[in-house]
């Protein structure tokens, strides 16, 4: 069995910002990770690396940055091992990681300088007592670091009526403040999800938090046989996601949510409360009943198409 460095002990804030990476099968790119991390001109942070028992390298290229930067910079666990939803948010609710603001980090991406900056400079502008979640667009690359265009551009405004049927934050890019954590650690207990980006932007916008979208490229985002989620953009991706809607997944997916939001209702906003009772009750009805019902919901997603494929999974209660 493999060794690895157990939590902290301290409850104390240690840096200014504590960096999520979780970890598992990623010796091919995460030193590249580790590296634009460390070229932030933000300075003041805290690597907290959770390891889903990765049998490669992985554990000890962080061993080989753990001796070069210290114990104050880097540290590594062992992750859950029930997928990577599990393993951030295990790490967005751990007693002894302690910051400002909170940023999730894929173990396969490149970061640009300013990302942290850029995102704490947002952050900054809204109340600490709101809960704020800071996102972003990404730059795609290749597993050689080859630039093959932009994920979508938001131009909608945030929504929990979006947030129900769209994530349009990715994990990847995502830097949120003491409030946001604090409400992801009382929402995400005992509860099943469909990934920690989108439950995030649910969570924030439902209970009446804030959440910005920044259109200029944070991340170069790697595209590779190994993602656990890849890219939205492009053709073949969407024709893709259209043969899983057909198949079911959009409406699991769904299901899985809903359930989760129902067990947190009472910390919602009382508009939002109606918004998830009219998409809960619409998607069990027969079909003109829930064309309207959903029409009532104000569910939308950022683009024509998007609304188009919701209007079709609708239709087909695929929903």
């Amino acid at each position: 069995m493999r060794a690895v460095d157990p939590p902290a002990a301290s409850h104390d804030v240690r840096s200014d910002v504590a960096i999520l990476l979780c970890s598992m099968h990623g010796q091919h790119f995460i030193a590249e990770q580790l590296e634009s991390i460390a070229a932030q001109t933000h300075t003041d942070w805290t690597v907290w690396v959770s390891d889903d028992d990765s049998r490669d390298d992985t554990p000890g290229i962080i061993r080989q940055y753990l001796a070069k930067w210290g114990g104050d910079r880097i540290s590594l666990q062992s992750g859950p091992t029930q997928g990577y939803a599990a393993n951030f948010l295990s790490l967005a609710r751990q007693d002894n990681i302690r910051a400002r603001y909170y940023a999730f980090a894929d173990q396969d991406d490149i970061w640009e300088p300013d990302k942290l900056a850029r995102a704490i400079a947002r952050l900054n502008e809204i109340p600490a007592e709101i809960p704020a979640l800071y996102c972003s667009r990404t730059r795609l690359i290749d597993e050689q670091g080859r630039e093959l265009g932009f994920s979508p551009l938001i131009r909608r405004h945030p929504s929990f009526a979006n947030a129900l049927v769209q994530n349009i934050g990715g994990g990847n890019t995502l830097v949120f403040n003491e409030a946001t954590r604090n409400l992801l650690r009382q929402a995400s207990a005992d509860v099943s999800i469909v990934a920690h980006d989108w439950w995030a932007y649910q969570v924030v916008t439902g209970c009446g938090g804030r959440v910005v979208y920044d259109a200029y490229p944070s991340v170069r985002y790697r595209q590779h046989l190994n993602n656990e989620v890849g890219s939205s953009a492009g053709w073949s991706n969407k024709i893709g996601r259209l043969r899983e809607l057909l198949k079911g997944r959009f409406r699991r997916w769904n299901d899985i949510n809903v359930e989760a939001l129902q067990s947190m209702r009472s910390r919602l906003t009382p508009e939002n409360q109606k918004i998830l009772e009219e998409f809960r009750l619409a998607r069990t009805r027969s079909l003109l009943p829930r064309l309207m019902g959903l029409k009532r919901s104000g569910v939308n997603r950022q683009s024509l198409m998007g609304n188009l494929g919701l209007a079709c999974a609708a239709i087909l209660k695929r929903i």
